[in-house]
């Protein structure tokens, strides 16, 4: 109580009163630019993360980080004004973020992978894609993980780290696709009427491509058969309808017309000796 009034004399509360009535102004100014400051440039970053075709997704996530990025640096700047070190205080935060990084590898790697994916685009949502160990049509694309849905409509969400640090094989990435077929004829058969015919039935249909045009030739003579390659271009789309129905309608055609389209098969040639022996032994 002695002691009150020193500290509430008028000329040592006046520097301090304007002193740090200055620092606070300063502060409260610093933080009310940088905010808009940091709401324009975020603005203007996801104007531009936009235009590059990003999901909605990740778009929303992307804006997050980066204001709230902005905003560390400009609290920081506004705490700096106030006299107040803010050395200890970015310690503090590394300590914290390390921490938390060790803690979270597994999913910061699936993020980075997710990042990796949506700036190189090895693919889009609708491709039909083999990745990570799965194939099937992209259904999505999220910050930690893919989600495909597989042809027999199941769905599988693969984390992003096993996509990215796998192969990547895109079905989907070209308009066109090459069918690659092999038809094996006997040996007896005619292998130019056969060529032939299967000409004839890539030339019927209209969603085999003419250009490039599509290929018959002779590929190697098999164990059991006369191997045709036969390698058709059509669009990506159409692919295994095509497949199907070239195949069924070469069936047909090499049928139609004497031919045929052998199995695998094997003549057992018994010798006089052997035959002999089996003999004796059913008596004994």
């Amino acid at each position: 109580m002695n002691a009150l009034p020193a500290w509430l004399n008028p000329q040592l509360l006046g520097p301090i009163a304007v002193g740090w009535g200055g620092r606070i102004l300063a502060a409260i100014v610093i933080f009310l630019v940088g905010r808009w400051v940091s709401m324009a440039l975020t603005a203007w970053i996801v104007k531009a993360v936009t235009k590059a075709g990003v999901e909605e997704t990740l778009r929303r996530f992307f804006q997050s980080v980066i204001y709230m990025t902005f905003m560390v640096f400009v609290i920081l700047t506004a705490v700096s004004a106030l006299g107040v070190p803010t050395t200890n205080f970015l310690a503090i935060v590394g300590a914290a973020g390390l921490a938390v990084g060790l803690a979270l590898k597994d999913s910061l790697a699936n993020f980075s992978s997710g990042v990796m994916l949506v700036f190189f685009r090895p693919f889009r949502v609708g491709d039909y894609v083999e990745a990570g160990g799965v194939a099937g049509t992209v259904d999505a694309i999220g910050i930690f993980s893919t989600v495909i849905k597989t042809p027999d409509n199941r769905v599988i969400t693969v984390p992003n780290g096993l996509i990215y640090g796998g192969t990547i094989t895109n079905y989907s990435a070209e308009a066109t696709r090459r069918i690659d077929l092999v038809i094996g004829v006997a040996y007896e058969d005619d292998v130019a009427q056969a060529k032939s015919l299967i000409a004839e039935v890539l030339k019927a249909d209209d969603r085999v491509l003419a250009d490039p045009p599509p290929t018959v030739m002779l590929l190697e003579l098999g164990d059991s058969s006369v191997d045709i390659a036969v390698r058709p271009w059509v669009k990506s789309g159409d692919y295994w309808a095509v497949r199907g129905d070239v195949l069924e309608r070469c069936k047909r055609s090499i049928e139609e017309h004497g031919l045929s389209i052998p199995f695998p098969q094997r003549d057992v040639h018994i010798s006089p000796q052997a035959e002999s022996a089996g003999r004796l032994r059913d008596v004994g």
